[in-house]
């Protein structure tokens, strides 16, 4: 495992983490059971990942839960549990943003309950609340880090600008980023503030913030194992650009990059997870994985480095594909 760390998160991430929202189950993620999340967790940490991202929202709490589960035994020390706050639900599983202080005090004490550990080295701001003032947010955080149950503050889907304001409470910055969704302008229909590669990427690069990519294989289209007529009965239904027109451009452009993976000799997972971390500025990929195979495939990603010929050439293919 290869590890990176920044002035403002000066830890020692892997470059590869474990997103944890394909331990929601399979109500959620298709494929997902509880017996092999426990495994793809295990698996993860005989490799080496230690940087485990992941959100009450996700199953709602039953992926915190799992993870706290599957993670008993292990030295919490050399472990980083990244979750998050700010999207919560009602009885009827509706969710709506709060990053009121009040929900986020009641929130973290959840979180831990579920992760069975008595703090998390990441808190994350998951999406902007338009009706609480970031202010109020950022000083119930702060009481969190004094009274030991939180070490880090993070920024999730958050703007440039927004980022800016708060640049000395905040070490790190997720976002969507991928071969194909580099300044994407929405996910899951949901329009975003920032622009990843554009205006993230540097801004974290400059300001010494890590950067924690989501989706990097763009919910498994990168691994080259879907085709156009592919119809998605889990989470993914819910994106529209796995579907329709628009999923057939992307099955399109995949293809393309499926030759070079083929000359090289690689999975294009594989190619995937190499093209991010020719990017100095991303800290840690957050890969998913619904079985334990999964993780030896993307960790396998590191016994090898992209050239940058193949780099330009994967350039080029999606330079004219007219993708986001």
């Amino acid at each position: 495992m290869k590890y990176r760390s920044t002035s403002r998160f000066p830890e020692q991430i892997s470059v590869i983490g474990l997103g944890c929202w394909e331990l929601s189950g399979s109500n959620v993620w298709q494929g997902s059971n509880d017996e092999d999340s426990i495994k793809v967790v295990h698996k993860a940490l005989k490799a080496g990942i230690n940087f485990f991202d992941v959100a009450p929202v996700y199953g709602f709490g039953h992926a915190e839960e799992i993870l706290g589960r599957a993670i008993e035994g292990f030295p919490r020390d050399k472990i980083l549990i990244a979750t998050k706050c700010g999207l919560i639900w009602d009885e009827h599983k509706r969710i709506k943003r709060c990053l009121k202080p009040e929900s986020v005090f009641q929130e973290i004490d959840q979180s831990l309950k579920r992760l069975k550990t008595d703090y998390v080295d990441l808190y994350q701001l998951h999406w902007p609340d338009p009706n609480t003032p970031i202010e109020e947010t950022l000083d119930a955080l702060t009481k969190l880090q004094k009274e030991g149950k939180i070490r880090y503050i993070g920024l999730s889907n958050f703007s440039r600008d927004i980022a800016s304001k708060v640049l000395p409470y905040i070490s790190s910055m997720q976002g969507l980023y991928n071969m194909f969704e580099r300044n994407a302008t929405s996910y899951h229909s949901i329009p975003l503030e920032y622009r990843s590669e554009k205006e993230i990427l540097p801004f974290c690069e400059r300001n010494g913030l890590a950067f924690f990519p989501y989706s990097p294989l763009m919910q498994g289209i990168l691994t080259g194992k879907f085709l156009e007529n592919e119809v998605f009965v889990d989470v993914r239904s819910a994106n529209p650009k796995l579907s329709g027109e628009e999923f057939k451009k992307y099955i399109g452009v995949v293809r393309k990059l499926m030759e070079i993976s083929r000359e090289i000799g690689k999975p294009l997972s594989q190619v995937s997870i190499n093209w991010l971390l020719k990017h100095e500025a991303i800290t840690s990929i957050i890969a998913g994985a619904t079985n334990p195979s999964h993780i030896e495939e993307n960790v396998k990603a590191l016994d090898w480095e992209m050239d940058d010929e193949v780099y330009r050439h994967i350039e080029k293919i999606i330079s004219e594909s007219g993708l986001e």
